[in-house]
């Protein structure tokens, strides 16, 4: 839910999803599934090309909505083929954008209920769709020596967000690393290698595919049995063999008591910059860290500063487990500001 004070321009951190309005209003939107609304027909001739959004607001206030999409416009792309579905009492109609530009397409004096961008296909070009692209690698803290899993996903953040939880709920933490150098291909297929020994199963090769946040995503397991100093990853494109994404994995911190150290000695820092404490909070009510009464606790205070401070100390008063689950879950929804912290240690 936001509430919009005034007319403008507003865009959500989290979703991409952005209002155009005329006045103040409070907008309701959550994410859908694809695979739940689009028939199978529809499916054989369009692809998702963005998250699905359930909006609702009261009608006349919105001006323009602008919806995310993934594909990559930087490469001749034949934007005509991009359409916005509208879903209403289970049918779809389609709207052309007013306008397409990098990373959303906008919708001027739109209605609301479902809607998401599509991309039409034809067999000619499936494959030639330039899509931008995430890498996500997860380390397993509970799993023997080093075991990572590696996504290869579209730019979709509801994709994004449903294998952070998945991998928080298997006690993973997110390592953060650039996202491939290019934009890469719908039903293309890229293989993961390494400089060093690694054990990469079910196999090596990771097909480029949309697949709805409802669904298990597709990964490969890395096995390091020998953690060195630095270890490279590679991917390449099976058709060319072209590198499209490196990077490189260096031994440190993982789990135990080094959390608690970290949580004291930035604790400063994370009062004050620590965001999204409302989706801290509801992680920490899911992994049983805190009750509903100390959720309360922490909502009450005056400040957002206030608010972060009474949570570290509550986190603190219940021991390791409980600051290992916030330093966790920070990893995961701001990995760069843990990665700042770290690098200024």
């Amino acid at each position: 839910r936001a509430h919009l004070p005034g007319a403008g321009i507003f865009q959500c951190s989290i979703t991409g999803l952005s209002f155009e309005v005329k006045s103040a209003v409070t907008i309701f939107y959550k994410y859908a599934s694809w695979t739940r609304h689009l028939s199978k027909a529809d499916q054989e001739m369009w692809v998702p090309a963005g998250p699905l959004f359930r909006i609702e607001v009261q009608p006349g206030v919105v001006q323009a909505v602008r919806l995310p999409h993934f594909v990559c416009l930087a490469e001749d792309t034949n934007t005509s083929l991009c359409s916005i579905a509208h879903f209403e009492s289970g049918k779809m109609t389609l709207e052309k954008p007013t306008r397409l530009i990098p990373f959303s397409a906008v919708l001027e004096n739109p209605s609301f209920s479902l809607l998401g961008v599509l991309w039409r296909r034809l067999r000619s070009t499936l494959n030639s769709l330039p899509m931008h692209s995430l890498v996500l690698i997860f380390q397993q803290l509970c799993a023997a020596k080093t075991t990572l899993h590696l996504y290869l996903i579209p730019d979709d953040n509801s994709v994004k967000q449903a294998i952070e939880k998945q991998e928080m709920n298997w006690n993973s933490k997110l390592i953060p690393k650039p996202p491939p150098f290019s934009p890469l291909f719908f039903g293309c297929v890229y293989r993961v290698t390494s400089t060093d020994c690694v054990v990469i199963t079910p196999e090596a090769h990771l097909p480029f595919c949309y697949k709805s946040p409802k669904e298990q995503q597709l990964f490969v397991e890395i096995y390091i049995r020998n953690m060195t100093e630095e270890i490279e990853l590679l991917m390449t494109d099976t058709r060319n063999d072209t590198v499209v994404w490196r990077a490189s994995l260096r031994s440190g911190r993982t789990a135990g008591p080094s959390c608690a150290d970290f949580m004291k000695k930035h604790k400063t820092d994370l009062c004050s910059r620590m965001r999204q404490l409302s989706t801290i909070l509801l992680h920490l009510r899911d992994a049983n860290v805190i009750n509903s009464d100390e959720e309360e606790e922490v909502q009450g205070q005056d400040t957002s500063q206030r608010r972060n401070r009474v949570l570290l100390e509550l986190a603190e008063k219940k021991g390791l487990e409980a600051q290992e689950q916030l330093y966790q879950i920070l990893r995961v929804k701001d990995p760069y500001l843990i990665s700042d912290l770290e690098n200024s240690s």
